[in-house]
């Protein structure tokens, strides 16, 4: 996303508190809202804390790495993609596509995963993700 992109995404501009976020993305980082009330972190990104309404939030980088949760392979004419839940190793689900693994790919619940990052449409950085070769506890990023 180059730095003009928020302010020309409709998308970007309805949701104006969101802009870390995809500014954040268009580097590589995956931020996550916290809430400094309850101290829950959640997904996805919004401006109140779906689980005590708080809008007091603070956004910390995820460190990039999760689990499968579960798992879909959606088959389409135009080419076949897997639809997954991965949960991040700082708790929350997040609905993502697994990458670079064909709709063959032998896929099991529990696998590591690895963010990475797809461009949209629109020119907006998406986490996905990829599957890892070794679980291992990281740090987020600085």
């Amino acid at each position: 996303m180059n730095p003009e992109m928020p302010d020309r995404d409709p998308y970007v501009a309805a949701f104006p508190e969101l802009r870390p976020f995809w500014e954040a993305t268009a580097r590589g980082v995956l931020l996550l809202p916290r809430c400094r009330a309850c101290g829950e972190t959640h997904w996805h990104p919004r401006a109140q804390c779906p689980f005590c309404r708080s809008t007091e939030l603070e956004w910390f980088a995820a460190c990039g790495r999760a689990t499968l949760h579960t798992y879909t392979v959606v088959h389409r004419p135009d080419g076949s993609y897997v639809l997954a839940y991965a949960k991040l190793q700082e708790g929350p689900l997040v609905m993502t596509n697994i990458v670079d693994a064909g709709a063959d790919a032998v896929l099991q619940v529990g696998m590591p995963l690895q963010l990475a990052f797809r461009a949209t449409r629109e020119g907006r950085m998406a986490p996905v993700f990829r599957l890892s070769s070794r679980r291992q506890e990281c740090t987020p990023p600085a």
